[in-house]
């Protein structure tokens, strides 16, 4: 079967054809505890949700020391530039660029000084409304450093518009996050670093994930459960949608910000984004990953051999498929784990060798094998195509796809680094038209009835989850001009001349 990656209508490449996350958020206020150094490790547990650049601020209650750069955790921090981040308190960023480029001057967190004292702010999510903030800002005579939407909800926390809120007098922090949240409008997940606390922020839809732990008498917040465990500290809680979380010597405080909304958690948290480790409304992201697999083999068999999944985050949807077919789960690609993360690039002659790069083949395993290859998701399709041709030419005589999530129609604009819909494979072509160009024998997705019911806990009644990028049906306003096909993340760089 001649796919269209043998007749030059799809690019092979070495990159992951999956969609980013935004970032990952840390916070702690521990006294007595070495806050940076306990940082660094959350921020290495959350690694997965960026590695484009990394940051730490922390405080003492009088001054406040920040450190971040460009690349990995490992590559950004060492024990010299970690010592000087004194104090007892910390904020944390792991970052994926969805608005700003990879620069950086857009690294955080932020760190300004403002009349109420230091303020630093780490953000995961995406501001829909960000371009009329910006645009407010600067008519203010507020001055921006920076390309990203997060920035724009620094500079607001520091001075809020004047906005009406009954009993509010933007005395208090607590007071300008309100200030914030009902101005802000899309994803957004906060830590936020003042003088005298750290505050968790999430917002009322609860897009993005942020939890609450506590360690020693202390707490902690993080976007993922993962990076509480890997620092010893024991999960209590979500942070719930609107609310506003302080940490201070008195311990954790709650009040609301915003009135909760529809919850719409990403549902791609559960596909791909997070750590199969980590606990998402009380449930084991692993097992819902597993249930994915089930409700595909359910809806999409295959008759066919072993079941083998593209590593590493669709190794337990192949773990349900198998379970639920009977079909053996076999080892089927060896994959590369750094190739992706290095900001070495390629030759013309390693171009060439395209998917190789990041994948092997276990050929032993995948001789004259009929294979169902297991794929959490595919967005453009030029990774699904060279891995099908690898696997055949390591001897399988037949490769079914089968993927453990929808078809992929529409962008995201809720923290998501997502392709435009002429970029959307699935938005372009049928069923039977990606599977042709991924030069598969058959291809069959989940569909958002399953996934939806793999991802639900016994006790929900009603939609919860953000389906967005499935159904084209957005649980916020989107401004038409971030339709645009032209539009990218790099919207404000104009005034940077790039």
């Amino acid at each position: 079967m001649e796919s269209l990656l043998d007749q030059n209508l799809i690019t092979p490449t070495f990159e992951d054809d999956g969609l980013h996350d935004a970032c990952g958020i840390f916070g702690i206020y521990a006294p007595g505890q070495d806050v940076a150094r306990l940082t660094f490790f959350g921020l290495f547990a959350l690694q997965h949700r960026g590695q484009e650049s990394a940051g730490i601020t922390t405080s003492d209650g009088r001054a406040a020391y920040t450190h971040k750069g460009m690349g990995l955790v490992s590559h950004v921090f060492n024990e010299e530039n970690l010592a000087p981040l004194k104090g007892h308190m910390a904020i944390g960023h792991n970052r994926y660029s969805t608005t700003g480029s990879s620069h950086i001057r857009n690294a955080q967190p932020y760190l300004i000084e403002t009349i109420y004292g230091p303020l630093g702010v780490a953000h995961n999510g995406n501001l829909t409304n960000a371009l009329d903030l910006r645009q407010r800002l600067l008519e203010r005579g507020v001055g921006l450093s920076s390309t990203t939407d997060s920035e724009v909800i620094t500079q607001v926390l520091a001075a809020p518009p004047d906005v009406w809120i009954p009993g509010e007098h933007l005395t208090t922090w607590e007071s300008r996050i309100r200030a914030l949240m009902y101005m802000a409008e899309g994803a957004y997940s906060l830590t936020i670093l003042t003088r005298d606390a750290v505050y968790g922020v999430r917002d009322p839809h609860g897009l993005r994930p942020l939890c609450l732990g506590e360690l020693d008498g202390n707490y902690v917040i993080a976007s993922e459960t993962s990076a509480l465990a890997t620092i010893g500290a024991k999960y209590i809680r979500e942070v719930e949608p609107g609310e506003i979380v302080r940490l201070d010597q008195n311990g954790v405080t709650s009040s609301v910000g915003h009135m909760p909304m529809k919850r719409a958690l990403c549902s791609f948290e559960y596909v791909y984004f997070a750590r199969p480790d980590s606990l998402l409304e009380g449930q084991v992201v692993h097992d819902v990953r597993q249930r994915m697999g089930r409700e595909l083999a359910r809806e999409a068999p295959a008759d066919a051999d072993i079941v083998v999944p593209v590593p590493d985050s669709s190794i337990p949807a192949a773990i349900g498929y198998s379970l639920e077919s009977g079909l053996p789960f076999i080892e089927g690609l060896i994959k590369n784990r750094y190739i992706g993360r290095t900001f070495i690039q390629p030759n013309e002659q390693l171009r060439r060798v395209g998917i190789q790069l990041k994948f092997n083949p276990l050929t032993t395993n995948l001789k004259g094998k009929r294979v169902v290859l297991i794929d959490d998701s595919i967005v453009r399709g030029n990774t699904a195509a060279p891995l099908v041709q690898l696997i055949r030419s390591a001897g399988a005589t037949e490769v079914h796809v089968r993927v453990s999530s929808p078809p992929v129609r529409h962008p995201c604009f809720m923290g998501v680094d997502m392709a435009t819909y002429k970029q959307l494979i699935a938005h372009r072509l049928n069923l039977e038209e990606i599977c042709e160009a991924i030069g598969a024998d058959t291809l069959g997705y989940l569909s958002l009835p399953g996934m939806l019911n793999a991802i639900r806990t016994p006790e929900d009644d009603q939609e919860r989850h953000c389906t967005a990028c499935f159904s084209g049906n957005y649980p916020i306003n989107v401004p038409a001009w971030l339709f645009e096909e032209d539009r990218d993340k790099k919207v404000f760089e104009t005034t940077w001349g790039e």
